[in-house]
């Protein structure tokens, strides 16, 4: 389904050989790429994204840096085909696996199997957005998004509108992944938070946040539901991070009222 969109993507990558380094141009390329996306929404880090955009551009001829939109346009057209860890599957086609110290990215097929194994039972799911309106999710080490992609596919094979009904807070050390994983997120819609970091100690260094996160309403969201949160019912640690941008338009979603009874909070979904 993907192959014909990542023959084309390395092709386009290796026309940038010898005269740069396709592992450098890759990772500018997937920088390049997320602070474009993230500036057409993200206000409040635009200046200093902007002119990290600049500094990567000012790097490479013209020729080359054409090569950043066709390879974004051969994604958008891949994921139309079908979801999937696109961007993690062209690391492993370019073999920039070896040269990232054996920086491996899980398989989709297998990360399929986990989201379902995660969901587990798909009414206790469906109780949960019930109830609560949404299920949030923790990826604690996302690479390039593999296991969130996976969920969010398994969320839309059992009807459930995943851009309205998840939220998804995705971790990880390597800011080449962050990116990746940022990009695939972006264009799938998925609303989610995603950080470089160390999910062991708790350090943050970077805060992404995609499209579907701002422009629906997710500040408000997330904080309406630890309002009426039960103490002492989730067992996920907060993380210090900036404030989180607001939509463009100043909408109080509907969904904030609080219900008479609300049920226990369960923990969130936790993605391995």
């Amino acid at each position: 389904m993907h192959e014909p969109y990542l023959k084309a993507m390395a092709a386009l990558l290796r026309r940038s050989q010898p005269r740069h380094d396709l592992y450098t141009v890759f990772g500018h390329c997937m920088e390049a790429m997320a602070l474009a996306i993230a500036n057409s929404v993200d206000l409040r880090q635009r200046e200093p994204r902007e002119a990290r955009y600049l500094d990567i551009v000012g790097h490479y001829r013209p020729d080359v840096l054409d090569l950043f939109p066709q390879v974004l346009a051969e994604l958008v057209q891949a994921l139309e085909a079908g979801p999937g860890d696109v961007l993690g599957a062209l690391f492993h086609d370019l073999e920039l696996h070896n040269k990232a110290r054996g920086q491996f990215f899980t398989p989709y097929t297998l990360s399929r199997f986990m989201a379902k194994v995660t969901i587990g039972n798909p009414e206790s799911v469906r109780s949960i957005i019930g109830d609560h309106g949404f299920v949030t999710a923790m990826e604690p080490a996302c690479g390039a998004g593999s296991m969130v992609i996976a969920l969010a596919e398994a969320m839309r094979d059992l009807g459930i509108n995943y851009q309205r009904h998840l939220h998804v807070t995705a971790i990880d050390i390597d800011p080449r992944a962050i990116h990746m994983a940022y990009i695939q997120l972006s264009l799938l819609h998925v609303p989610a938070h995603l950080m470089v970091g160390n999910s062991l100690s708790g350090e943050t260094a970077e805060h992404w946040y995609t499209p579907a996160h701002i422009l629906g309403g997710w500040n408000a969201r997330l904080a309406c539901r630890r309002r009426h949160e039960p103490t002492g019912e989730t067992h996920v640690h907060p993380v210090e991070a900036p404030p989180a941008p607001v939509p463009m338009r100043h909408t109080v979603p509907p969904f904030c009222e609080p219900r008479a009874s609300t049920p226990a909070m369960p923990q969130q979904l936790t993605l391995f």
